[in-house]
């Protein structure tokens, strides 16, 4: 494969003629096609004059212009869409932030950006310490089973990995005069890249890969191995031809359409099979290798009964991968025959088919399965989809030098999340982990004084979600100590039991009496928030099944019970009494069938009262009206007092019934220093708890930068109002956000 900067695309003035690149390319685009692309490589070149960023790697052998072109001749040969081609041309110069995604969206399309934002992913590969393969922070595992889990995990489009393959093979033959540059590249390649070509099926990649990456890491065995290849050239070539003629003179007797071709044998191959076998280079017999290409499957067996007629095969040295295919889904006949002057050969069979897969593998796929009017592709996003998660299912040969062999399929990587630490290590956490989670894999103690993190170098809460690809670092403070709030699951601080065991762990061990206050001091400040200011902690405590009310304060503030928990409990606090109940009757808008009981009273409508707004939980008392009947108010109702000075005989005593259903209307204030979006963060929080917003009333203050908002909303009982005022609470730039009565 020939790289662009050597072929004759160069005019007098020493520039690269474009038109004429594109000409020689393996391609057939109309002209609106090759207007886009020539407008790709055009921004390319333009953006040279951008001040740009060291990308590594092979920053300082090419510019992303010359770079951009080679990407695209082999992808080209893959006979991928236009817009892979584009993306390929462009990746370079976002990479080294000459061009922004944003830009790239706005003159090309939505589906490019998402391409280079997808290779973008996968570069931070680039940085991973794939040396060795040591466990990782106390994982069974090893660092490069993480880096290959972590791949697959990245990967949601395959034009994404041939994007990024492109890339690694033009960076690799690229990077010449820096030894450690190049011992860290084939090393690289060596581990992941060389065995993601040979899963895509591609062989042509997979071999130059796994060859150039020898050459670098295994220097003198390169060397040796080439020397001896290039020392019977002459005598190999003379061989080969001499068996091209005898298989061409038989299978031409037989009426059968074929094509013979000789093989050469890659340095790698040679090196690994003299390794596994602990033979010498005249013992490999396929260094003389012929392949036979035939219209159809039947013409395969047809050839091998004739060769095998010609020659005698060797016993063992059968291969029937059209019957069973690779793991790749490589289809051909293998067999070694001893030919003529006694010298061993192998010889592959197989259809044409078939060899456009070895040599294209997934792309080669695409066009058999059927082509549409584009690009020749699958004919449904879902079906490439659906192919890389067949091929990129990992099973042997996988380059370590190790031979790690554990098998692993794409469905179980996406419940993995796969994250740098700040050294460059692979974490493997669940996923919907936070950074908290991570703090609590590295190291206990890390958790326990964890204060705050960074993804990518920015300041992200501890309730953030952690997406594969990303680099987390840890904020930590010499004294700190857990925080009760992260045991709290509607907060959302951790996600995984392991790290919710260690805090748990961390509050039982300390003295009661401290768990005891410091659980009281949660359920009041909860309560307070919730405007409940007449609570019966013994009746609460009863109906969570403790003894005691400091028995439960204690469990609460030693994570063994949450303040939810005892909020909903809340709403049930009076059992039911032998004393006569008679249930409202719901006789239109606004009254609440079975979720008010009355006591003494004959069937009357009921309504909660606008004044105060009673939610389940809270402790109520019903007023009589005149003609509207029972007003459901809360029992520290302002209002509620007055009318009980005026008209004490209208008063009766109301509970919640056994299971009420209804939404209830609240009112909510919320205090807080104005900024951009707050609103709109604030509905959010609404839209995402499924919660409706019935009114909202803001006014700012523009001298002091401050607004206050008041919210009418419908909740379902105090246990979700809770969730949602805590979760109100977090947001950037809110002082306070508390419900209230009129």
């Amino acid at each position: 494969m020939v790289q662009v900067r050597e072929q004759s695309h160069v005019n007098a003035a020493g520039d690269i003629d474009l038109e004429r690149w594109l000409q020689q390319l393996p391609l057939d685009l109309g002209i609106p096609d090759a207007s886009r692309l020539l407008a790709a490589c055009h921004m390319v070149q333009e953006s040279l004059h951008v001040p740009g960023q060291d990308a590594g790697d092979w920053a300082h052998e090419t510019n992303c212009f010359l770079a951009g072109l080679d990407i695209v001749v082999i992808l080209a040969e893959l006979q991928v869409g236009l817009d892979c081609l584009m993306a390929g041309m462009l990746y370079r110069a976002v990479r080294e932030q000459r061009l922004q995604v944003d830009e790239v969206a706005a003159q090309f399309g939505g589906e490019v950006a998402d391409l280079i934002d997808g290779v973008l992913r996968m570069a931070a590969i680039g940085d991973l310490k794939t040396q060795t393969d040591n466990p990782v922070l106390g994982q069974a595992h090893g660092q490069k089973d993480n880096i290959r889990k972590m791949l697959i995990a990245l990967v949601d489009d395959v034009r994404v990995a041939l994007i990024k393959l492109a890339e690694r093979t033009c960076a690799i033959r690229a990077v010449k005069n820096d030894e450690q540059r190049r011992h860290e590249i084939g090393q690289e390649v060596f581990d992941v890249y060389a065995p993601l070509a040979h899963r895509l099926g591609i062989g042509h990649l997979k071999w130059e890969l796994e060859d150039l990456s020898f050459r670098y890491i295994y220097a003198d065995a390169y060397r040796k191995i080439a020397r001896l290849l290039d020392g019977k050239r002459l005598e190999r070539d003379h061989f080969i031809s001499r068996v091209g003629e005898e298989l061409s003179h038989v299978l031409r007797n037989a009426g059968l359409e074929f094509e013979v071709t000789g093989r050469s044998k890659h340095i790698y191959s040679i090196w690994r099979k003299m390794q596994r076998k602990g033979i010498g280079f005249s013992q490999v017999y396929d260094i003389r290798a012929v392949r036979i290409l035939v219209p159809l499957i039947k013409d395969c067996y047809a050839t091998l009964g004739l060769v095998h007629g010609l020659w005698r095969n060797l016993p063992n040295e059968f291969d029937d991968y059209i019957a069973n295919p690779k793991e790749n889904v490589y289809r051909s006949l293998h067999t070694a025959v001893i030919g003529p002057e006694g010298k061993t050969l192998e010889i592959q069979i197989r259809t044409r088919q078939m060899d456009d897969e070895a040599e294209l593998g997934v792309c080669a796929h695409w066009r058999y399965k059927g082509s549409d009017s584009d690009n020749g592709l699958a004919s449904t996003y879902e079906e490439k989809i659906a192919w890389l998660r067949q091929v990129l299912d990992w099973h042997e040969e996988t380059g370590d030098a190790h031979n790690v062999v554990e098998q692993f399929s794409f469905d179980v990587a996406q419940d993995r999340v796969y994250v740098f630490t700040p050294r460059g290590d692979v974490v493997n956490l669940a996923q919907g982990a936070t950074p908290l989670d991570f703090a609590y894999h590295v190291h206990t103690e890390v958790g326990h004084r964890c204060r705050g993190a960074k993804v990518n170098g920015s300041i992200v809460p501890l309730t953030y979600l952690l997406k594969s690809g990303e680099q987390v670092e840890v904020l930590t403070s010499k004294e700190g100590l857990p925080k009760r709030d992260w045991l709290q699951p509607g907060l959302g601080y951790l996600r995984t039991s392991r790290a919710r065991a260690k805090v748990q762990h961390w509050f039982k061990s300390q003295v009661r009496e401290d768990n005891s206050d410091a659980g009281r001091h949660l359920l009041e400040r909860e309560f307070k928030r919730l405007a409940l200011t007449s609570v019966d902690y013994r009746r609460i405590a009863k109906k969570v099944q403790f003894n005691t009310v400091e028995d439960m304060f204690a469990a609460v503030g030693a994570g063994d019970l949450s303040s939810v928990h005892v909020l909903n409990a809340a709403q049930g606090l009076v059992e039911s009494r032998p004393e006569p109940q008679l249930r409202l009757s719901r006789a239109g808008a606004g009254s609440y069938r079975d979720q008010v009981q009355v006591r003494g009273v004959g069937n009357l409508l009921s309504r909660m009262a606008g004044c105060c707004k009673p939610l389940p939980g809270d402790a109520i008392t019903g007023f009589i009206t005149q003609g509207r009947g029972v007003s459901i108010h809360r029992a520290d109702c302002a209002r509620l007092v007055k009318l009980q000075e005026s008209a004490p005989e209208r008063v009766v005593e109301v509970e919640w019934g056994a299971a009420p259903m209804d939404n209830y209307e609240v009112d909510v204030m919320i205090e807080a220093y104005d900024r951009q979006g707050l609103l709109r963060d604030i509905t959010g929080l609404f839209a995402n708890a499924r919660l409706n917003v019935l009114t909202i009333n803001t006014q700012t203050n523009k001298k002091h930068h401050t607004a206050v908002m008041h919210l009418r909303v419908e909740v379902p009982d105090l246990g979700a109002l809770s969730k949602l005022l805590e979760r109100i609470n977090r947001l950037k730039n809110v002082m306070s956000a508390v419900r209230i009565s009129q």
